[in-house]
């Protein structure tokens, strides 16, 4: 495709409705990202059903946003 091609198509693009220029962003992230890795995304689903029940069931120690934030803030001007 030759650049005066691609500006053409981004003309295009750039002229959707914004719910269709986000579903369009999201396919051409994705296409660069590669197939999907089906063991990856069982694994993830199989941590994230761990880290819930954790929460429901109190084991988890939820940390406070602001305290979350104030301590990451302290770490990285330590560095």
């Amino acid at each position: 495709m030759s650049l005066p091609e691609v500006e053409a198509v981004r003309v295009d693009a750039l002229a959707l409705p914004e719910r269709e220029r986000a579903e369009l962003a999201r396919d051409l992230v994705a296409s660069l990202d590669g197939p999907a890795d089906a063991d990856v995304a069982a694994a993830w689903d199989i941590e994230l059903c761990r880290r819930i029940n954790e929460i429901e069931s109190g084991k988890a120690q939820l940390l406070d946003i602001d305290k979350a934030l104030e301590k990451a803030r302290q770490q990285l001007s330590r560095d």
